[in-house]
């Protein structure tokens, strides 16, 4: 098989899923009905995995500026920023991220992916030090390592363990890179955000924080834990995505360091990547000012959240560490957590499955998302199947 060889070992994680006919890395999903609902091999599915927290992939104002950029403007730039894909709306959304924020600039990159990739890789190299959290997102890993500077881990939303590797660095710390996320994607807890802050004021680090699953959903105005904590003026570098709360695809970074316009010239995904679609850029612009004004959209997301934080709790099973609209539900082997995953999906009920090694702590989990479009019914519905399950599996899984 030659350059195969080394993909051995999916090939057989693959066989064993098809022998028990489970698919769970190719759904299909058929025709989208709503922000909530889909057709998945012919049957409606409520769709609980999506990480639409304010349901505005269907906002028609959103559509409409869509469909109105490309007419006007086509259906693609053709060309990466540095080249000709920098239009006015490219511009105009960078204002607007850059105000929304309080910060004096912002870069918009083609996805949150890319973001990540772009901004650690361009500020940090050999020499530096780049310290994160052990669960942090693939981007920040494949960031770091991209960039060449040495990597340290601290424990999940541990900032004392960060705190010790601080202390071993010495003078290096001030150089240093930390990197923590608004909200972590996997378990939905947030991290220890002002113990850290109150370590950069200690230690002088510079201080990034990924708002991807965070943005739209913390903070008085949506920015995320950065605002919700009070430490706008303490965080240097912020980041995040279009694809969850504004409901598109692309990515951000906004900072009040000048110098982040030099990221442009000097970021890989940046100056060889196209960039977003006039029509992505368009519905952006018009999500950003929904999530502005949206106070009422962020109160029925966490009204969601709780109530199926606490009906998934009151059945007995065990959850991430705190209700946000990420809810994470521990379950045991890969085996029973694949029959569990393909039975909510036979009964209309879409949620995420999340193995080893992607799961933290290698453990199991369904993870679910709920939106603000969600009505109170399709959350109880949610909880309904899961009660349904309930009585078919082990409860006891409680993380390490």
């Amino acid at each position: 098989m030659g350059l195969f060889n080394k993909l051995a070992l999916i090939a057989q994680a693959r066989k064993t899923l098809n022998e028990m006919g489970i698919d769970p890395f190719n759904v299909e999903i058929e025709e989208i009905l709503s922000p909530t609902e889909a057709r998945i091999a012919g049957r409606r599915v409520l769709l609980a995995g999506t990480n639409n927290y304010l349901g505005l992939t269907f906002d028609p104002q959103c559509i409409e500026a869509a469909c109105q950029a490309t007419r006007s403007e086509g259906t693609g730039t053709t060309g990466s920023r540095m080249a000709n894909g920098t239009f006015s709306g490219h511009r105009a959304l960078e204002r607007e991220l850059a105000e929304f924020f309080g910060c004096a600039k912002a870069i918009v990159f083609s996805t949150g992916f890319v973001a990540n990739l772009g901004v650690i890789s361009t500020l940090t190299g050999p020499g530096d030090t780049v310290i994160i959290d052990g669960d942090s997102h693939a981007s920040i890993y494949d960031g770091c390592r991209m960039g060449g500077a040495d990597i340290l881990r601290f424990r999940h939303n541990d900032a004392a363990d960060l705190e010790k590797r601080l202390r071993r660095l010495g003078d290096r710390a001030k150089n240093a890179l930390v990197i923590v996320e608004g909200i972590y994607s996997m378990l939905g807890d947030r991290a220890p955000l002002a113990e850290i802050v109150s370590l950069k004021k200690q230690y002088g680090f510079w201080l990034m924080v990924d708002e991807a699953h965070s943005l739209g959903v913390l903070g008085k105005k949506g920015r995320g834990l950065v605002e919700e904590d009070g430490c706008m003026g303490d965080v240097d570098f912020i980041v995040g995505t279009f694809s969850k709360s504004l409901g598109a695809i692309g990515g951000f970074c906004v900072s009040n360091h000048p110098e982040l316009d030099l990221v442009r010239y000097a970021s890989r995904s940046y100056l060889f990547t196209a960039s977003p679609s006039p029509a992505t850029i368009a519905s952006v612009r018009q999500a950003l000012q929904a999530l502005a004004a949206g106070a009422d959209l962020r109160e029925r997301l966490w009204a969601n959240a709780r109530k199926l934080y606490e009906g998934l709790s009151e059945l007995g099973y065990r959850l991430g560490p705190e209700p946000t609209p990420v809810v994470a539900v521990y379950m045991g082997s890969k085996e029973e957590t694949l029959a569990c995953w393909k039975e909510l999906l036979d009964n209309g009920i879409y949620v995420n499955l999340v193995l080893p090694p992607a799961a933290p702590e290698g453990k199991s989990l369904l993870r679910c998302s709920v939106s603000a479009a969600h009505t109170e019914e399709q959350v109880k519905r949610i909880v309904y199947m899961f009660k349904d399950l309930a009585a078919k599996v082990s409860l006891q899984h409680a993380p390490a």
